[in-house]
């Protein structure tokens, strides 16, 4: 099949599938996750461009977030359209690896070895992008929201040592969500071109905070 037959069949397959997706999951975070992954590729030219593709468009193809903490159905899901679509097996392999590891949660587990290869790293950078900035911050909310979690409560600190059970499970204040995931990107991201976009979007964020707080009267002592 031609790349880019492949490459508007998978966009076809999203959309259908996350056509009723929560706000800050839906076809248009993929949609973003997508351009940036394309932005980000133009400075690694050692990098597989069908693979970031691929795994931009399939990466949150059945987050585990709306099922029930289930880790295995978005690789399986990735995995079954993809050979349907008459894919070569490695090509499915490295997808599928890059979708089971490059979820910001499992950066938080240490039990085992982890996979990496530069398309993950790519497409890691692209989504993480989304979680910053303006973006970035409307999408909290969103699932705040959501999750009809507070936006910030004084009396709950943000736990700044997670692990990834403790990651997966938390119901606290949306602000939190700020510590325990977002200002931390900013050092995690891998690629250069990655890097100079999430400091912008790092800076936001903080002034958007040093906004929120004054508004609310409420400064807290402690955070980062």
């Amino acid at each position: 099949m031609k790349k880019d037959l492949l490459v508007q069949n998978t966009i076809d397959f999203v959309k259908e599938s996350l056509k009723n997706a929560e706000g800050g999951h839906d076809w248009f975070h993929i949609e973003r996750v997508y351009k940036n992954a394309l932005h980000l590729i133009q400075f690694e030219s050692k990098a597989d461009a069908l693979v970031v593709q691929l795994v931009a468009l399939l990466h949150d193809i059945a987050d585990p977030k709306f099922h029930d903490g289930d880790e295995s159905i978005g690789p399986k899901v990735a995995r079954e359209f993809l050979t349907s679509q008459l894919l070569e097996a490695h090509l499915i392999e490295h997808i599928v690896n890059i979708i089971q590891h490059m979820s910001y949660k499992n950066s938080l587990d240490n039990s085992g070895e982890r996979f990496s290869s530069l398309e993950l790293e790519i497409v890691q950078d692209a989504d993480r992008l989304d979680a910053m900035g303006a973006i970035g911050i409307a999408r909290a909310f969103n699932y705040g929201g959501f999750k009809n979690r507070a936006l910030f409560d004084p009396a709950i600190p943000p736990n700044l040592n997670m692990t990834k059970e403790e990651y997966k499970k938390s119901n606290a204040p949306t602000i939190n969500h700020f510590y325990e995931k977002l200002l931390l990107l900013k050092d995690g991201m891998n690629t250069a071109a990655g890097k100079k976009i999430a400091q912008e979007r790092h800076d936001f964020m903080l002034a958007f905070l040093e906004q929120f707080y004054k508004e609310w009267g409420h400064q807290p002592k402690d955070t980062p």
